[in-house]
């Protein structure tokens, strides 16, 4: 069964993110993957591609090596920042040879917060155009409508949303056009909340009853990130749009970071496992993710 299938299946689908370093190899990653044993507890893996403009490796290539390593399905990250519509082509079709057939389609964070001094955004338009340029591979033709002496292998389109939003109807629609353009998946921000969780859930139904064909099997994949401080927690909850952290984790967290470091680690990774174990429950389709300390991941289960 290929990761497309296993995501648009019944049954369980847990992915992995992994962050390239800024280093010449990808070894510490993978190493670092095995001796924690966090393979065995997924179904596959995802590679970021350069998040917050901060220069990596390369995340198709990284993707590769994690699905030679332990035969398990990578997603590529490919952001839109960084490359024009011959850049995007030129890079799925060097993916494709390395069978990296899956793609997550990304508008990327601005060039401003780079660490290379005056980059620039390319942005010939946001992740829906990648999803185009992929629909038409999937068909046989590059953007500009020529087909291609040997058709690319397929491949399955994945897509990020938000997790919150004062108004649920705003990620509704943006989800809903990015599953026109053939996303079959959309990873979630990070969720804290059962009740938001549900909520994505009625939109992922209620968009699949607009299409007849394979669009109506997309998926929701909710997104995980454990919170194991109180920096941590306040942090999403204050600077990062899109995601909701109950007032409750807070106030525990609070009490626990006025007891002892210990004592905030245990009531963080409490409360993160708990909803683990609930969010399995509902809806066994999330993306953990853990800033490389793979380590969690087995304690999770």
């Amino acid at each position: 069964m290929n990761l497309r299938q296993k995501v648009i299946s019944d049954e369980k689908y847990i992915t992995l993110e992994t962050t390239p370093p800024k280093l010449p190899t990808f070894n510490g990653v993978l190493d670092k993957i095995e001796k924690t044993e966090a393979y065995k507890f997924v179904d596959g893996f995802s590679t970021t591609d350069s998040p917050l403009s901060q220069m990596k490796y390369n995340s198709i290539i990284a993707a590769f090596k994690l699905q030679q390593k332990f035969n398990l399905p990578a997603i590529a990250t490919m952001s839109m920042r960084d490359r024009n519509k011959i850049a995007l082509q030129s890079d799925l079709l060097g993916a494709n040879d390395l069978d990296v057939v899956n793609i997550l389609a990304l508008t990327g964070d601005p060039a401003k917060m780079s660490d290379q001094p005056n980059s620039k955004s390319v942005l010939e338009g946001n992740s829906n155009l990648l999803l185009q340029i992929i629909r038409g591979f999937n068909n046989g033709i590059d953007y500009g409508g020529r087909e291609f002496k040997i058709k690319p292998k397929n491949i399955t389109a994945f897509a990020v949303s938000n997790s919150y939003a004062k108004n649920f109807a705003s990620i509704e629609k943006k989800i809903f056009n990015k599953v026109k353009n053939c996303a079959t998946a959309i990873i979630t921000q990070p969720v804290y909340d059962i009740d938001i969780a549900k909520q994505l859930l009625d939109i992922k139904r209620s968009i699949r009853r607009e299409f007849s064909d394979e669009r109506s099997d997309f998926q929701i994949v909710l997104g995980f990130f454990p919170i194991t401080n109180l920096k941590t927690a306040q942090f999403l909850s204050s600077h990062v749009p899109g995601i909701y952290v109950p007032d409750s984790w807070i106030e525990s967290l609070i009490k626990a970071h006025n007891i002892s470091r210990d004592e905030e680690y245990k009531v963080g990774f409490e409360l993160s496992k708990n909803l683990f174990q609930d969010l399995l429950k509902l809806h066994p389709k999330i993306h953990i993710m853990t800033a490389n300390k793979f380590e969690i991941v087995k304690k999770l289960f």
